[in-house]
């Protein structure tokens, strides 16, 4: 869980999954780590904390989108 939190409290590149969201507003955020891991975080926003849905490694697709809102 500490990864997440270092992932979400340090500018990551975000961005609305309308795929997933249909009754909640869902977010994916894309950030490397301090370890310089490649951590993808879905979560939502409920009655004002942050719900963390999965936490995995970035995806290739994921990591092209994370280069390109990096440059």
């Amino acid at each position: 869980m500490a990864e997440v939190q270092e992932v979400l409290l340090n500018a990551p590149s975000c961005q609305v999954d309308a795929r997933h969201s249909e009754d909640e507003q869902r977010y994916v955020a894309l950030r490397v780590t301090n370890e310089g891991d490649n951590s993808s975080s879905a979560f939502t926003v409920r009655r004002n904390r942050v719900r963390v849905i999965s936490a995995r490694p970035m995806s290739r697709k994921e990591r092209a989108i994370h280069e390109r809102s990096e440059r």
